[in-house]
């Protein structure tokens, strides 16, 4: 796609790129926060955000197109998508596909994740939709992916699940229309059912310093797992 460089392009011209940003303010608007207060209050800021975007009708600047390995799965993500709970989203993401640029992000990507992941940006500082409080994308994971233990300085993330399914941390398994929630400096591992590819879209949002400066970088600690509950009374024997 080329445009006229004499002026700005922004979502006005490319409606297939406002609609994207519509449906990524639904997530936002529409997905229960569980009870949470601060799940409800990362969605509040997430929409606000993406709401000043559409309002201020956002510059877009397509960047290079590019793919990785795991994007040979991203039409079965996005089929299996298109029957799913977010299927309007999954719509608006297919209508822009041949626009993203997919990117590993990391300076050392680890043995076997290079045909296994990658990630494109819906929305940050360098485009394709410029913003500076709020970064949005897509991640995709091939079938059987572990994505290895990491953590975001000063960042508050969400993703939520487009297509397939994915647990985090071993802590439950999130589908289709589930929303994952990482405050600043969560350590969190995520694993990939073997049968299908899983398809996320993410949030960041944090300081601009922290949302433009950060390097993406594994460790190796592994989370911890959740303690066990003891249900007996303190002193008494069970029943």
């Amino acid at each position: 796609m080329t445009f006229d460089t004499a002026a700005p392009t922004t979502l006005r011209d490319v409606p297939d790129w406002r609609y994207m940003m519509q449906e990524c303010d639904e997530l936002y608007r529409y997905l229960p926060a569980g009870g949470s207060d601060r799940i409800k209050s990362h969605q509040r800021k997430a929409r606000e955000a993406i709401a000043r975007l559409l309002r201020g009708n956002a510059e877009l600047r397509l960047q290079p197109r590019a793919e990785k390995p795991v994007t040979a799965h991203l039409r079965r993500a996005l089929d299996e998508g298109k029957q799913g709970a977010l299927a309007p989203a999954v719509r608006a993401l297919d209508a822009v596909a041949h626009d993203l640029s997919w990117q590993y992000g990391y300076e050392k990507v680890p043995k076997g994740l290079t045909n296994s992941y990658a990630y494109a940006e819906l929305a940050g500082a360098q485009g394709p939709v410029v913003s500076h409080d709020i970064i949005l994308g897509v991640v995709l994971f091939a079938p059987g992916c572990t994505y290895p233990a990491h953590a975001h300085k000063g960042i508050t993330e969400s993703y939520v699940c487009l297509s397939g399914a994915v647990s985090e941390n071993h802590q439950g398994v999130y589908v289709p229309g589930s929303m994952i929630f990482n405050p600043p400096e969560h350590l969190h591992r995520i694993t990939v059912g073997d049968r299908e590819p899983a398809l996320l879209a993410y949030a960041w949002m944090g300081d601009p310093a922290d949302l433009h400066q950060q390097k993406m970088v594994f460790t190796r600690a592994r989370p911890r797992p959740p303690a066990p509950v003891n249900n007996a009374r303190d002193g008494a024997g069970a029943a």
